[in-house]
């Protein structure tokens, strides 16, 4: 399943469902087919997804210096990297004071 995040502050975002999963994990929030992200939640859930990006990245360059045998995480599974547009948008919806929506 694709989702589709729209706000009237920034670009569409278009995420597949497995980050969008992983991202709403992240949030504490249940991903359903539709839904908003208000004005007032957006400086936590982007606190909470900055937070878990910077977690990732500690993990990684964890990761990469004890190396000893073990299998390297994959550049494409970086959150960091693949979260970027969306939090992007709720930062820009957050500077202009318009919600996030999707499914509808």
């Amino acid at each position: 399943m694709i989702y589709q995040f729209r706000s009237k502050a920034g670009p569409d975002v278009i995420m597949l469902a497995d980050l969008t999963k992983r991202i709403f994990d992240i949030l504490g929030r249940p991903l359903e087919p539709r839904g908003i992200l208000t004005v007032e939640q957006l400086p936590n859930l982007i606190t909470a997804l900055e937070t878990a990006i910077l977690k990732d990245l500690e993990e990684r360059a964890k990761a990469n210096e004890n190396e000893n045998g073990a299998e390297k995480p994959r550049l494409a599974d970086r959150l960091g990297q693949r979260a970027y547009p969306f939090l992007e948008l709720m930062k820009q919806s957050k500077a202009k004071d318009e919600p996030v929506m999707w499914g509808v």
